[in-house]
């Protein structure tokens, strides 16, 4: 494929924060085996200034409009799709404006607050004849495209019996600033919101999240320690999902108390494990095989960048061909994962309700 075959694919960023900054420095990099170019042509920000300041930093190269409201972003003509990194619970609204203006959206996780907001999103798109997605990032590394195959197609390690997961981050809430988006419950705080749905998402994929594969959920949580009960977050959460049908279940846990070691992940089957490392759970970057009769094989995966122009590119082919929906990010997938953490939250007695 030329670069003239290349869809172009114009981008509005909403939201300067870190995550964005990736982002964006994913989309603009010169990449040597690109599906896609990536155009930034608007940026919305709290100010012009922090919005000329994350331009000039993030993507030099182009000159894109920047504006001192989302609204600006939402009616640029010359904008294609709207990415969101806002803050959590304000993805909802920022969702369903840029849907109400007619652009195609990509929204960080979680894509929402609840199954409830994230069904309101997807009707909104449907609706509106728009393309919706969620950016986990992670489902669309070669190495997480790759351990899928050995496990579902290859059948390399046999049946699954159990998987363990873990995301850790040493950043205890009590080390932040109150108001941070990091520590603040207004703002989404919590290791089940932050990293926990990574844990949850390798479950997924591992397992599966079709309705006759749902697991049953058990969960405890270690909370943030405040002198109000209501600001309080989750700052260790640790999950089990049954699988009934499978006779197997997932492990999952997320904590802001520690850092996870190199590999995060192990899949147990009957003719030997995986296990799954990288830089984080969110950035895997190999593979550890091995098998009952011995045999050991590490498979890297070196990426340019960051990784986040995986999904990005993915947008790009999906809009092209008219696509409302990614099947490697699918909006039932998505809702099948924000209804867990739904239970989750009510079983352990987490509310991100005002």
């Amino acid at each position: 494929m030329t670069d003239i075959e290349l869809p172009v694919l114009r981008w509005g960023i909403v939201g300067c924060g870190l995550i964005s900054t990736w982002f964006v420095s994913d989309l603009v990099l010169s990449r040597s085996e690109a599906a896609a170019n990536h155009t930034i042509t608007a940026i919305g920000s709290s100010s012009l200034e922090k919005g000329n300041k994350f331009a000039s930093k993030n993507c030099p190269s182009q000159s894109p409009a920047v504006y001192d409201s989302y609204s600006g972003v939402y009616n640029d003509p010359n904008v294609d799709v709207v990415y969101i990194g806002t803050p959590h619970p304000l993805h909802h609204k920022n969702v369903l404006d840029a849907i109400a203006a007619g652009k195609h959206v990509l929204c960080e996780k979680p894509m929402a607050m609840n199954a409830q907001e994230g069904q309101e999103m997807v009707v909104a798109a449907r609706k509106k004849g728009v393309f919706l997605m969620e950016a986990v990032w992670t489902r669309f590394f070669p190495v997480t495209k790759e351990l899928q195959r050995l496990v579902h197609e290859e059948k390399a390690i046999g049946d699954i019996s159990v998987a363990w997961v873990d995301f850790g981050i040493y950043t205890p809430i009590q080390s932040k600033d109150p108001g941070s988006r990091t520590a603040s419950k207004k703002l989404g705080a919590g290791a089940l919101l932050d990293l926990g749905i990574y844990s949850l998402t390798w479950a997924s994929l591992i397992f599966g999240t079709a309705s006759s594969a749902s697991p049953d959920i058990s969960a405890n949580m270690v909370f943030s320690d405040h002198e109000d009960p209501n600001d309080r977050v989750d700052e260790q959460t640790a999950v089990i999902l049954r699988y009934p049908e499978q006779r197997a279940q997932a492990i999952c846990t997320a904590s802001l108390l520690y850092k996870t070691p190199e590999i995060f992940a192990r899949i147990e089957g009957s003719k030997g494990s995986i296990s799954v490392g990288g830089v984080a759970a969110s950035k895997p970057g190999f593979l550890i095989v091995k098998t009952k009769d011995g045999e050991e094989k590490k498979i890297d995966f070196p990426v340019e960048g960051r990784g986040f122009h995986f999904e990005a590119d993915a947008v790009a082919l999906d809009i092209q061909a008219g696509r409302l929906e990614n099947n490697t990010c699918s909006l039932t997938t998505t809702q099948s994962i924000l209804s867990y953490m739904d239970s989750i939250m009510a079983a352990c007695g987490l509310s991100y309700s005002n």
